[in-house]
């Protein structure tokens, strides 16, 4: 089961991303991501309203399957990353299932910090829904 969330996340299966990735009434447009430390990955979504929303970074540790770690962020409006995060998520075998931990820092507020884990949850709710969808 850890593998396939590692190949339906962030992983092995970019592609895979696009079915789950962003928050509920999102699209996502495209994901990239070279996997190896250093790579660069990007990623586009759609709002409900029409508008793209894109973000970046670069990869620091692959520990496949179990450790990802990545910096991220939003692109602005010339397409330019802003401020930049860190983010780490964790996946570990736990009852027959996969537990994955996610973190993320250091916010410049905590209404951006509520906005998005807000976002994640939401992302994550699909991921769940899409790892039952292919029947693992």
């Amino acid at each position: 089961m850890r593998d396939a969330s590692w190949c339906g996340g962030r992983g092995r299966n970019a592609s895979a991303s696009c079915e789950w990735l962003g928050p509920k009434e999102f699209t996502a447009l495209d994901f990239e991501m070279d996997r190896r430390p250093g790579g660069a990955w990007h990623s586009r979504m759609g709002s409900p309203e029409g508008t793209e929303h894109s973000n970046r970074g670069v990869v620091r540790e692959v520990v496949e399957p179990e450790r990802l770690v990545f910096t991220f962020a939003w692109d602005d409006e010339d397409g330019k990353p802003g401020r930049e995060m860190l983010i780490t998520i964790t996946f570990a075998e736990h009852d027959g299932g996969t537990e994955m931990t996610f973190a993320q820092a250091v916010f410049e507020s905590a209404e951006d910090r509520d906005g998005h884990q807000e976002g994640w949850n939401e992302s994550f709710d699909k991921l769940a829904e899409y790892l039952a969808s292919i029947n693992l």
